[in-house]
């Protein structure tokens, strides 16, 4: 079963996509997701300048083998571009062998753990009103968890707001309704941290009045805060019952987290910017954190990323794979087909794409009473069209950067 072709896609529906697509001899093909937000050209390269000229001839079968050819042969190591596109070349291979074998690839990583993936969606808002719009909305298309993003008083404009979308009456566009924007330079944002500790408490207790103590609610602090604070905030999040704080700190300084353990018990969700089991191999062995939050499409795979969970769930930690509009549907089905199969499951991310990216990308998971499935289909289940995707060549984008009010750069 060798390959005979390996092509790059890059395609800009609602937003910029890189899809690697693999074609055997017997004409069984194969999608894999490079998408690496912002920086999207830069996987295009690597792709099809030094990974797809050795896939010729390779046999499509041998997964393991050629996961490690690639992240050992190259010598120069680990890496978002790097592990996305391995991560595309691991995923067209999983979606080879499950067509081959006529089965869906969590058929193949030992079948159904169970009947369907909880998924949360992404509720915000300027203000309190419209953040309690944005979670009845939710409600209604049927999610039983939420993810609470909120303006801060005194700040224009801040990570997570989707409502500052023409969309919902207001400022400039952002296109399937994530942050990064299409132009030729980034755009500045504000921020503060004392303001935002001080208001953050007070949405959650206003929320918990609104909607009762039932409905998990989780928040993303964005790598924004610095360990003492992260800790000041996860306590007083304690009465608010969350289901996780996201990226409390850069967890790049891996012992900032003993600090924020020490002195919270609200659980913690850490990594989506991590791209290797090494970014987290001494948080899991010293169980500073509760739920991965690694992604497929940028830790190299289902098959690094399983690895990954398995050494996880020794601790009891749980996932929280990584999964808004910047992640295409591909790399969506293969995190649907792994946290299906897994044991220690936790929650999947789930942002709904636009009309034009599921025309593109054909898909058969389904989405019933709060919980993913990514269906039965052999493979991962996902179809690119290439003649919707011909339609929307390449814009570029970037995400926002941050500035506090003396203009010093701060972590976005």
């Amino acid at each position: 079963m060798n390959i005979v072709k390996a092509e790059v896609v890059v395609t800009s529906p609602d937003r910029n996509f890189v899809t690697l697509k693999l074609t055997t001899e017997e004409g069984f093909t194969g999608l894999g997701d490079a998408t690496l937000n912002g920086r999207e050209l830069a996987v295009v390269s690597y792709l099809q300048d030094h990974v797809a000229p050795l896939l010729i001839g390779k046999d499509a079968s041998r997964i393991e083998d050629t996961w490690q050819f690639f992240y050992r042969s190259a010598y120069w190591r680990r890496g978002p571009v790097t592990m996305a596109a391995i991560a595309a070349v691991d995923m067209a291979l999983w979606d080879i062998k499950g067509k081959a074998a006529g089965m869906p690839v969590y058929q193949l990583l030992g079948g159904a753990s169970r009947q369907g993936l909880l998924a949360y969606g992404h509720a915000s808002g300027s203000d309190i009103p419209e953040l309690f719009d944005s979670i009845r909305k939710h409600l209604e298309l049927g999610f039983r968890a939420v993810r609470v993003q909120t303006g801060v008083p005194g700040l224009n404009a801040i990570y997570g707001i989707a409502s500052q979308s023409k969309e919902t009456g207001g400022g400039e566009a952002r296109y399937d309704h994530e942050p990064a924007r299409r132009g030729a330079q980034p755009v500045q944002e504000d921020w503060d941290t004392r303001s935002y500790l001080r208001h953050l408490p007070r949405v959650f207790e206003a929320v918990r009045n609104e909607f009762g103590p039932e409905i998990p609610l989780l928040h993303d602090g964005h790598h924004r805060m610095t360990p003492i604070q992260a800790a000041q905030l996860g306590k007083n999040l304690e009465p608010y019952d969350l289901f996780w704080l996201e990226d409390c700190t850069p967890a790049e300084n891996q012992e900032s987290l003993k600090l924020v353990r020490q002195h919270t018990t609200t659980p913690l969700a850490i990594g989506e910017i991590f791209n290797t089991a090494w970014d987290f191999k001494d948080l899991i062995r010293d169980q500073l954190f509760d739920y991965v939050r690694g992604a497929v499409t940028h830790m190299g795979g289902i098959t690094a990323l399983k690895k990954t969970l398995d050494y996880a769930a020794m601790y009891q930690i749980k996932s929280g794979m990584h999964g808004p509009t910047d992640i295409s549907p591909v790399g969506m089905a293969a995190a649907m087909h792994l946290g299906l199969a897994i044991h220690n499951f936790g929650i999947q991310e789930y942002m709904q794409h636009g009309d034009r990216t599921n025309q593109v990308f054909e898909q058969s998971f389904t989405w019933q009473d709060g919980l993913l499935h990514p269906g039965d289909k052999p493979g991962l289940g996902v179809s690119l069209n290439i003649d919707e995707a011909g339609k929307y060549p390449y814009q570029q984008a970037y995400l926002p950067f941050n500035r506090l009010a003396d203009g010093t750069v701060h972590d976005w």
